[in-house]
């Protein structure tokens, strides 16, 4: 939308008459006799305006005082201020141009000149108006597909974590409930307030979908070991335990990615969702704070849903002995304050298992 208005602010009204004469051939003109009025018609009017011809002296509120106004309402960046007076102290002109005035007309006027130069700033603030509309309008676009580009992404890392589940007998329930117990723990450790685990709702979506990632090593085991009904053998459990650093390499076979953030998330969950707080997991044998706060999540969310459901190697565990299981270390141990978090979602997942 075109801006037309233009805002003339004088106590006099044979001075407004001269201004309003000569733009109102292609202008809508509003007056105002003084700053006050001048304000009321900006609030009323601000998105019509395409500039604001203003005296400086005038009763109620002078001109300098409605650029101060003009400022406070983000207005000084928007529409061009031409101061028109008879003051031409040198002061004066110092003040109008830092309150952010694009010219200052001295009285008497002449109408030609008084014309050219407000016209030239109207057309040249237009031009930047709708540059900038164009800009926005290309960054919605830009963000929409970055959008469907991450939404494909999405698609693609759930459809091989489901395919990978699917191998191992699962139904590909075990990552989506993952991806959810993910969720509501990164939400209530970041009720605590501490500043580590605070993650905006863009960080909480990351983690939360690169969580289903955590077991894609389990494509280099074989079936024998996946599927096996009964207790795993040393040999075999180490075989097992290569999944997190199998996970890696699965990824870094995709290194246009490596910078994107979710990847990121991801490559770390592979290789350390298996880390305990004291120690004594794997790979790495990282402990306490050297494991990610995303990994520790994962790793609780990944332990309480394999005790809770059914897997080829066990039987379901009822939620109260799954608990008891974990808070006394049988599961190995875990961040205290993520124990915490877990106790109090459980009322939000007992009843979607």
């Amino acid at each position: 939308m075109e801006k037309k208005d233009i805002l003339i602010v004088d106590d006099m009204e044979i001075n407004r008459a001269i201004l309003s004469q000569i733009f109102a051939d292609r202008n809508q003109i509003l007056e105002g006799e003084n700053g006050l009025e001048a304000v009321q018609i900006l609030e009323e009017r601000r998105e019509h305006i395409a500039a604001v011809l203003l005296d400086i002296l005038m009763p109620v509120m002078d001109g300098f005082q409605v650029m101060e106004k003009m400022k406070d309402m983000g207005l000084m960046e928007k529409i061009p201020v031409f101061l028109i007076t008879a003051d031409s102290s040198e002061e004066s002109m110092r003040r109008g141009y830092q309150l952010g005035a694009m010219d200052i007309i001295e009285k008497p006027i002449v109408p030609y000149f008084v014309r050219r130069r407000v016209e030239s700033v109207m057309e040249l603030f237009a031009a930047r108006e709708r540059l900038s509309h164009v800009v926005e309008l290309q960054g919605q676009k830009l963000r929409r597909q970055e959008q469907e580009i991450l939404n494909l992404n999405y698609s693609i890392i759930e459809s091989l974590s489901t395919a990978i589940e699917f191998r191992s007998g699962e139904s590909g329930e075990h990552v989506k409930r993952i991806r959810r117990l993910t969720r509501l723990l990164l939400e209530e450790l970041g009720r605590t307030g501490k500043k580590e685990y605070v993650f905006s709702d863009r960080e909480i979506q990351e983690i939360s979908q690169a969580s289903i990632m955590h077991d894609v090593g389990k494509i280099a085991i074989s079936d024998l070991i996946l599927n096996k009904p009964g207790r795993l053998t040393d040999e075999e459990f180490e075989i097992m335990k290569s999944h997190t650093v199998m996970g890696c390499q699965v990824l870094e076979q995709i290194p246009q990615y490596k910078n994107n953030r979710l990847y990121q998330y991801a490559y770390d969950i592979c290789r350390h969702h298996h880390e305990r707080w004291d120690g004594k997991g794997y790979p790495d044998g990282l402990k306490g704070r050297e494991i990610t706060v995303w990994s520790q999540v994962v790793s609780v969310a990944d332990v309480f849903d394999a005790l809770t459901n059914k897997r080829v190697y066990k039987p379901a565990i009822p939620v109260p002995e799954a608990m008891d299981m974990i808070f006394t270390g049988q599961c190995g141990a875990f961040n205290p304050e993520l124990l915490e978090a877990l106790e109090k979602i459980l009322p939000q997942i007992e009843g979607k298992m």
